[in-house]
């Protein structure tokens, strides 16, 4: 038994020390954000960029005062983050009404986008609850790089339109994967006239509509359809459909973007398994090596009792078997 403590030590230690990484930081050590959806207690789902997500859905508790209580969020993964030009695209379920994005699930974590005139009922998320957003409030921020790295033109510029928390790391990446200049996010309300960029200027939305590339230079005459399944939009310029920095932008962003984890592991589950079962394989190897040393006990009882105690039956085969070998031994000594 005491090896199977170490054995439970040993797996604790592994699934509770933070992994080390070749840098020498610790595997933990990267940008997460925290999804809140009740005080009750200090649980939270974690969004994790470049997570792959998946796992179990999870229910925002009614009782927890949540302008969404009652809706999921959630087991969306990673190869499922990505949209179209249409708003309330990008959802790995909950989009049966493709006419509203209003009373939708949240697979990746995050509430969608919304824009001016109440388009698709987006009015449901708008600023009145970007204080509780998870990653904070609406952001955006210009994504342009130099000719150095890339061919092209000066006013090749792009936005990156989501949560606060998802833009700053996801900067990073930007500088270090697409060489664009850095520059810091600013708060972006998508419902004035005079917005940097509009609804028809999106070319890409992302993780459930909740985060979006948008460029001036692109205008979608298809934008305003209230139709979020729908794949028809206006051609991109052909500069831009074939730039190598947009395409870079596009592939990070579905690479690197936040998005809620599995369910965190329950440690303490693990090792009640783990010692239950090392405590099962200990108890099989000791009933076998009993039931084995009462066998062999058995035999050598049983081999004393026939010297001690012969039975008669057998006792007689072999005197007869012994008079019939001294009888053939006689002929063969008279034998001429």
């Amino acid at each position: 038994m005491h090896g199977s403590w170490v054995l439970v030590f040993v797996l604790y230690a592994l699934i509770a020390s933070p992994i080390q990484e070749t840098n020498g930081s610790t595997g933990f050590n990267k940008p997460q954000i925290r999804v809140t959806t009740t005080f009750a207690d200090f649980d939270a789902r974690i969004m994790d960029h470049w997570g792959g997500g998946g796992g179990k859905w999870v229910q925002i508790s009614k009782d927890s005062k949540h302008p969404f209580q009652g809706r999921t969020f959630g087991g969306g993964k990673r190869e499922e983050i990505r949209g179209t030009r249409a708003l309330g695209s990008g959802y790995a379920y909950g989009a049966s009404n493709q006419s509203t994005i209003a009373g939708r699930p949240f697979p990746f974590g995050v509430w969608p986008l919304y824009w001016d005139q109440n388009f698709m009922n987006a009015n449901e998320y708008g600023p009145r609850y970007d204080a509780i957003r998870p990653g904070g409030f609406i952001a955006f921020v210009s994504l342009k790089t130099t000719t150095e790295h890339f061919n092209t033109t000066e006013n090749e510029v792009y936005y990156a339109i989501g949560d606060r928390e998802s833009l700053l790391p996801l900067m990073i990446s930007y500088v270090t994967w697409c060489h664009v200049t850095p520059a810091w996010p600013s708060r972006f309300d998508p419902t004035t006239a005079n917005a940097t960029v509009k609804l028809e200027n999106v070319i890409q939305y992302f993780r459930g509509s909740t985060f979006a590339l948008a460029t001036p230079m692109y205008n979608n005459s298809f934008a305003r359809i209230p139709d979020s399944g729908t794949t028809e939009s206006s051609p991109l310029p052909e500069f831009m459909e074939y730039s190598p920095f947009r395409k870079c932008l596009d592939g990070v962003t579905e690479n690197a973007l936040a998005i809620v984890n599995k369910p965190p592991i329950d440690i303490t589950s693990i090792l009640i398994i783990v010692f239950t079962s090392t405590w099962f394989i200990t108890l099989s190897v000791g009933v076998v090596v009993i039931t084995l040393t009462f066998a062999f006990l058995v035999g050598i009882i049983v081999k004393v009792r026939e010297c001690i105690f012969p039975d008669p039956a057998i006792e007689r085969r072999r005197l007869e078997a012994a008079r019939e070998r001294r009888r053939q031994e006689t002929i063969y000594e008279n034998y001429p």
